[in-house]
């Protein structure tokens, strides 16, 4: 029997760890709860926040002040119900269907570059479906490349064939990595493409593979980053958004006005906020794209510096959990998956609040649970239902 073969088999369902926990410790105790309910409390207040910034903006709702704030708890039921699926089915399960929602993510993506892409506030990321409603690709390629990378890495690694990966692995990996990245790019979303970058080098990390290769991929990104510069391939909004962050005092009333008002919004909260409901930057609808984008600005600006930590303090309990889920696995393609969501959902809720704070650039990302969209937030419920799944499915002891 070959190692793929075998690896394949060792990934498949064991059926003897869900008869273990149905007689002596139910799946429902080895859950996770502390995790699920930070998730459930940023999805909450996310609501409270997507009503606040979008019940007197007409232009959006259309007259229907609640129509925001119940498709944000629609969309939270059914990231629920995607998380309950993939923990049912198990990661393990999931590991033999990559290639298919590879390809099924890659064809999504390429098609934002077809007549059905939808342009929104210059990036063609997102994906027209007839219902008036759109889906954004790159979310989903967020989790099928953590997926299929780890799956290449770990396959040897956990057949006992080797300790670490090989060259070889590494180069399939970030082959994998390297095809959606350069269709997402082609968009252009260079936010999300930061986020996979960071996503391939933690799964990179926790993998075991050479130094070498990270070194190597952080001076490739270097060197690419200034040759996409000096080239002059960036959008003028692009480079715009960059000017500003670097000078924020530069054309205050153009490309640097949704920083200067997201800094006056969390500024102007104090330690207790203005209230809920009674922030004037956000009653008077100064800062663009607050139901997404900007959803911090309405938790700095209404419920102050201590709502605003409440947040992050909960981001970073979700973090320390996920930390914990790696930590505690057995295999290292569990390992491996679970830290790609640790460097997605870092990195993603440091560069939106960042935005907000002038201390990172602004790239269009969501803040994870909190901010408004389906797509981000069936992603990132799928991706804790991958945590909960190798959480349940640690080895019971006999």
């Amino acid at each position: 029997m070959t190692s793929s073969s075998y690896a394949i088999r060792r990934y498949a369902p064991d059926r003897g760890v869900w008869s273990k926990l149905t007689a002596r410790d139910s799946v429902v105790r080895r859950l996770d709860w502390i995790l699920l309910f930070s998730c459930l409390a940023l999805s909450l207040i996310g609501a409270v926040l997507v009503f606040s910034a979008t019940r007197n903006r007409i232009e959006l709702n259309h007259g229907d002040q609640y129509s925001y704030v119940l498709k944000h708890l629609l969309n939270t039921g059914i990231g629920l119900a995607l998380a309950a699926g993939t923990v049912w089915l198990g990661h393990r399960t999931l590991r033999g269907a990559v290639p298919i929602l590879y390809g099924l993510s890659l064809v999504l993506s390429a098609l934002v570059l077809t007549p059905l892409g939808a342009t929104i506030n210059g990036s063609r990321s997102w994906l027209a479906i007839p219902g008036g409603l759109s889906l954004q690709p790159a979310e989903f390629a967020k989790i099928t490349i953590t997926l299929g990378m780890a799956m290449v890495l770990a396959a040897r690694v956990d057949a006992g064939d080797r300790e670490h990966p090989g060259h070889r692995a590494v180069l399939q990996a970030l082959a994998i990595a390297l095809v959606p990245i350069v269709v997402i790019m082609l968009m252009p979303d260079l936010g999300s493409v930061m986020v996979l970058g960071t996503i391939v080098l933690a799964v990179l990390l926790a993998s075991g593979a050479s130094n070498r290769w990270v070194i190597g991929l952080v001076t490739l990104g270097v060197v690419g980053c200034l040759s996409v510069w000096q080239l002059h391939l960036l959008d003028d909004y692009q480079i715009a958004r960059f000017a500003a962050f670097a000078n924020p005092s530069l054309d205050p009333a153009g490309v640097g006005y949704n920083t200067n008002q997201a800094r006056i919004a969390i500024g102007s909260g104090g330690l207790f906020g203005a209230g809920l409901f009674q922030g004037s930057q956000t009653t008077g609808q100064f800062v663009p794209e607050q139901q997404t984008d900007f959803i911090f600005t309405v938790a700095g600006e209404e419920l102050g510096f201590l709502g605003a930590g409440l947040i992050i303090f909960l981001l970073g309990v979700v973090l320390w959990r996920a930390c914990r889920i790696a930590r505690e696995s057995s295999e290292l393609y569990s390992t491996v998956v679970a830290s790609g969501i640790i460097a997605w959902f870092a990195f993603q809720s440091f560069e939106n609040i960042g935005m907000t704070l002038g201390i990172m650039p602004v790239t269009g990302l969501p803040l994870p649970f909190v901010s408004y969209g389906g797509t981000s937030m069936f992603a990132v419920w799928i991706a804790i239902g991958l945590l909960q799944s190798i959480r349940v499915q640690r080895p019971v002891s006999a």
